[in-house]
């Protein structure tokens, strides 16, 4: 039982997460056809759909999706919903891959016989769908038969989701050994749950045995709690890839002894684009054997190294290692204790990366003065930045205005997270006049900010008249029950696009610099409104 049934047991009261609106669902498709169409990471290694195709995608994915976790919330009808919400975006999220993966129409598939187009469209061969079970021979046998006939075009294999024993492993065995000259694209995550260690890993051997020398781009080994075990248990096959362009070690127990495995292991990194290495426990150690790998991919575009125990030390050896990596398009070190120092060394490392559009560093306990180390860089850096995440790491109105003068050069910038933070409505209202040229924003989060009325409504203000933006949280603040009718009237056009508000505490926070209420607010809106972003106080 998760931990969201285990907490619903024991409130009052619950508020429903599920269905959602079907203004919700309709945004979510629209997200998905520009997911679809432009230019990413993905796009670019499977290529772009058209807008009809991408459409007519994006609905199934979301019907199919939507379906799946109805199922599963009417099956637990006394919850909230939220575990039907995570399950709606994972498919949403598993489907979306697979659409790209197969890549676009071609015209020229339509003209030829319907044979071979069907076998042009084999090349994904996927037994993750359905609830997660164990697999014994006879199942295996008879669900793999499609990767034993000739001359089929399977390149790409996802066993994810099953769980294999022995006897099962021993049935695939064979086939992929056959197999393994065509393959490109393996995912192997989750295939091993609940298996006894010794059977485990035994069942890994035997993988790896069979893929040893197959030259892959991609590799997804992640939810099997490798550890160092599991990790070398994989070696044959690891030390055999010389081209991987794509590695996945997500929630696979990397100690600081498995992180030293893999980067032994794995012979050249050289065309590595994405590595995936969120939710392990690596630790400083762990992160300095990682930095390794880091250092000898110099085409990284794409790396996550969030949920690590990687404290200063260690974020120092990671930042450092990133200095080489000038490609990088995507950055994901959330959920670290990277601190000041850790900070200041990233910095460094972003002002060589040119190419990034979408940078995760919330909760890495930066504080003032790293926050603002690393808004002085990304100011300079990063033009074509969409994503800005910094939620969680103390910073204060003091940081706001370098934070404001970073966030003013970014034109393109589509979504803003500083949640958790102690910015006020100083801070607020620096942001919010940052905000004010961005054409492209869709979302801002400066909730549980200790914001007042004043904060609030600069910035509902501030986001309300920008085309296509889809959402405003300023929950968890200090809103007085006036401020909150001021803002819900600013968006009494577009109400699905103001967050909830049931965690705004009007009582909060009374102390000596809060003034005397309503004036001192006012006063203090009117003394920022007219300040010049970028400009030093």
């Amino acid at each position: 039982m998760d931990a969201t049934s285990l907490n619903s047991q024991h409130r009052p009261f619950s508020i429903k997460l599920w269905p959602p609106s079907n203004k919700t669902r309709e945004v979510l498709v629209k997200r998905m056809v520009t997911n679809l169409t432009t230019k990413s990471i993905f796009t670019e290694k499977y290529g772009s759909l058209s807008e009809a195709d991408a459409e007519e995608n994006a609905k199934k994915i979301e019907d199919d999706a939507f379906a799946t976790a109805d199922q599963h919330y009417e099956k637990e009808p006394d919850g909230d919903g939220g575990s039907a919400v995570q399950l709606y975006a994972r498919e949403c999220s598993r489907l979306l891959l697979e659409v790209l993966k197969k890549g676009p129409k071609s015209e020229d598939r339509k003209v030829t016989s319907e044979s071979n187009s069907a076998a042009a469209h084999e090349t994904l061969f996927d037994i993750s769908k359905g609830q997660r079970a164990f697999i014994e021979a006879d199942e295996a046998d008879e669900l793999l038969k499609p990767l034993k006939e000739p001359g089929n075009s399977y390149s790409k294999i996802c066993f994810s989701n099953r769980s294999f024993g022995l006897e099962a492993a021993r049935v695939a065995e064979p086939i992929l050994a056959s197999l393994k000259n065509q393959l490109k694209e393996v995912d192997l995550s989750d295939f091993i749950a609940g298996r006894p260690e010794a059977e485990a890993l035994e069942v890994m051997n035997i993988f790896a045995a069979a893929l040893e020398g197959s030259v892959l781009k991609s590799l997804n080994l992640s939810n099997n709690a490798l550890g160092e075990k599991g990790v070398r248990a994989f070696g044959a096959l690891l030390k055999s890839q010389t081209g991987l362009e794509e590695l996945c070690l997500m929630n696979d127990g990397i100690s600081e002894e498995a992180a030293r495995a893999v980067c032994e292991l794995i012979p050249s990194t050289e065309k590595l684009r994405v590595l995936q290495f969120h939710n392990n426990m690596t630790g400083d150690e762990g992160a300095v054997a990682i930095s390794e790998v880091v250092k000898r991919s110099p085409l990284l575009e794409d790396f996550r190294c969030s949920s690590t125990r990687i404290g200063s030390e260690g974020g120092v050896a990671l930042s450092e290692a990133l200095e080489t990596c000038t490609h990088l398009k995507k950055l994901d070190l959330r959920d670290n204790m990277f601190g000041v120092e850790g900070g200041v060394a990233l910095s460094k490392a972003l002002s060589k990366h040119a190419y990034l559009t979408e940078v995760y560093l919330s909760y890495l306990n930066l504080e003032d003065e790293g926050a603002v180390t690393i808004a002085n860089v990304l100011k300079e850096s990063a033009p074509s930045l969409e994503v800005l995440e910094m939620a969680g790491n103390d910073i204060t109105a003091e940081a706001a205005a370098p934070l404001a003068a970073c966030i003013v050069t970014k034109n393109l910038l589509t979504k803003l997270n500083l949640s958790e933070n102690e910015l006020k409505d100083e801070g607020a209202i620096h942001i919010s006049k940052a905000l004010e040229g961005l054409t492209q924003l869709k979302e801002v989060d400066l909730s549980t900010n200790l914001i007042r009325r004043a904060g609030a409504r600069v910035l509902a203000q501030a986001v309300i008249q920008k085309p296509g933006f889809n959402f405003l949280n300023i929950n968890g603040n200090f809103i007085s029950d006036e401020g909150i009718d001021e803002v819900k009237d600013i968006f009494k056009k577009t109400p699905d696009t103001l967050g909830p508000l049931d965690e705004n505490d009007p009582e909060g926070e009374n102390d000596d610099e809060s003034g005397d209420g309503e004036d001192n607010e006012d006063e203090l809106e009117s003394k920022l409104k007219n300040l010049e972003v970028g400009q030093e106080d």
